[in-house]
């Protein structure tokens, strides 16, 4: 499999001068850790995470730090975790120093890379233009879906049936949360992420279901209680 095959293309987005208030609430709302940071011309130009944001509770109250921190920061990192415990965009606090793949890429690539980098998560790039994004979530879903009967990679059909999928479950008003992932293997559709009631779960089920060149769905959506 390659990235195209598992990536997540509903991706949440946030551009460079949004709150930090705003972007907390984007992570919780599609329950996320962490997320692009988007220039007008599509292009990545960095990505806030959980962990950026928890910076501002941990620096932001410091009123002194260790003597053998001091010993070996610099002026140009006490500066930057000034603006990383005061800032108040994406722009502030995001990490700049992004790795990207493309959509060819292997996921044993993708798994060696988020490995090496102790990274959760990588945008995956088209002419430099973000398209998707693969998590180690993604990974694990590839991973859990193997089948020993199905063949080693998706086809051209399975990858046509990934994108008509997206497309039934993007934008309607009965989805909760926009974190789907689906993986297709040999017609079948698995669907990855969370509903808030059981309806919502029978309408995506139904929705993929309706897709031409289905051949069966598998129901991997947990239930998360209204409002959390």
């Amino acid at each position: 499999m390659r990235a195209k095959d598992i990536m997540t293309t509903d991706v949440a987005t946030i551009a460079p001068d949004m709150e930090v208030a705003e972007i907390a609430k984007i992570l919780m709302d599609n329950k996320i850790s962490g997320v692009p940071v988007v220039d007008a011309s599509g292009g990545t130009v960095g990505m806030v995470s959980e962990g950026d944001l928890l910076q501002q509770v941990g620096l932001a109250g410091e009123t002194r730090r260790s003597w053998w921190l001091r010993l070996v920061s610099t002026p140009e990192q006490e500066a930057k975790d000034f603006v990383k415990s005061h800032g108040r965009c994406a722009a502030d606090v995001m990490t700049t120093n992004v790795v990207s793949i493309g959509e060819d890429t292997s996921t044993a690539e993708i798994a060696r890379l988020l490995e090496e980098r102790r990274i959760k998560r990588v945008p995956v790039l088209r002419d430099g233009v973000l398209v998707g994004i693969v998590s180690r979530g993604n990974l694990l879903h590839a991973l859990a879906g193997h089948r020993d009967d199905g063949p080693a990679a998706p086809s051209a059909d399975d990858r046509t049936v990934r994108q008509e999928v997206y497309k039934a479950l993007q934008g309607k008003g009965w989805t909760s949360h926009g974190a789907t992932n689906v993986i297709v293997t040999d017609g079948v559709v698995e669907l990855w992420g969370w509903v808030e009631s059981e309806m919502e779960r029978k309408a995506m089920l139904v929705a993929a279901q309706e897709i031409s060149g289905v051949q069966r769905v598998i129901d991997h959506l947990g239930s998360v209680p209204p409002g959390t």
